[in-house]
């Protein structure tokens, strides 16, 4: 009579699998060190998210499962414990080149010698889709590097430079690889310091690249020294764009003349949803024409116009322009003086 042999459930790499997911990294880590199979299910799991920090795995570690990261978030006091930068610069290439990562999210402190690693393997790499590289101090070396690498690059769609101090030649550069790139939906561009920014220059060139760009459907401009020049190129680029639904001009100074410009191109426009042009001294001829443009546009439906000098005519203006707007729902950020502001459904 033969022996009837049941296979227990974990012995399942399936069903392991499945109680990995609800389990924390140090019960990951510990059903990990039982056997070989079990590390084949449990140690996936640890590695899908990985923080490199002070504290955080060693690059060891980091070779030997570097096939299975999807997400990376690397840290200043990591690389503090490297011995020089051209190490710090091997082990972005290894992780470039060695992971499937969709994610990087870079904590302020890469150079231009890490971002040119960075850009050399871009241009090959195709799973990251998401590349956060807020607060460092990559200069223009390293941003010219990025910008020819977003030309060949197919797979990123969320590019944040946030306060990386873009000057007008190097958003030159990223405005030259619209023109090409493929891919990309959202850049990040906003600054917070008041030096060498963007500006009127800047703005002209990423309003040539928004003319035949056709991917991108988010772009933060806030605190980018624009002016009414640099907003009369945006409203020039809006006229003939068909892809971009938001975006923000938060802290500039637009003024009347700019905020007429983008009005005029609202007339044509049948893409864009949201408009921010908060704290942009803007008064009352320029909510007077944007009324008028609200009045035949369908399509956008939140406009921020808080801490600007509209007054309550310009409010009374906006607000008689969405009685004939076609819109379902229209959200309008307005605000009267210093001492009442209002932000509601209109």
């Amino acid at each position: 009579m033969s022996k009837m042999f049941q296979t227990h459930a974990l012995d399942q790499h399936e069903i392991r699998s499945r109680i990995a997911s609800s389990l924390g990294r140090k019960d990951l880590a510990s059903c990990a060190r039982v056997s070989q199979d079990w590390n084949d299910s449990f140690t996936p799991p640890i590695y899908n998210s990985v923080n490199l920090s002070e504290h955080g795995p060693s690059i060891e570690s980091l070779k030997r499962n570097g096939h299975i990261i999807r997400h990376m978030t690397i840290y200043r006091s990591f690389f503090a414990k490297l011995s020089s930068s051209s190490a710090q610069v091997q082990v972005v290439s290894s992780v470039m080149a060695n992971s499937p990562l969709t994610t990087l999210e870079v904590c302020t402190w890469m150079g231009d010698s890490e971002a040119q690693a960075l850009a050399e393997a871009l241009k090959t790499n195709s799973t990251l889709a998401i590349l956060d590289l807020s607060q460092n101090s990559i200069g223009c070396s390293g941003s010219q590097a990025l910008a020819e690498a977003l030309k060949t690059n197919s797979t990123l769609a969320i590019l944040n430079l946030r306060e990386d101090s873009i000057g007008c030649s190097r958003a030159q550069a990223l405005a030259e690889s619209l023109k090409t790139n493929s891919s990309l939906t959202t850049l990040n561009l906003v600054d917070t310091e008041w030096g060498d920014n963007i500006g009127d220059i800047g703005a002209q060139a990423l309003s040539d690249a928004l003319k035949t760009n056709s991917t991108l459907t988010t772009l933060e401009l806030s605190m980018t020294s624009i002016g009414s020049n640099g907003a009369q190129a945006m409203a020039d680029a809006l006229k003939t764009n068909s892809t971009l639904i938001t975006m923000n001009l938060r802290f500039n100074l637009i003024r009347d003349d700019g905020t007429q410009a983008l009005s005029e191109a609202l007339k044509i426009n049948t893409t864009l949803t949201t408009l921010n042009l908060h704290d942009n001294s803007i008064g009352y001829n320029g909510a007077q024409a944007l009324a008028e443009a609200l009045k035949t546009n369908s399509t956008l439906a939140i406009l921020d116009l808080s801490q600007n000098s509209i007054g309550c005519s310009g409010s009374q203006a906006l607000a008689e322009a969405l009685k004939t707007n076609n819109s379902d729902h229209f959200e309008l950020g307005v605000q009267f003086d210093w001492r009442q502001r209002s932000s509601g459904a209109l």
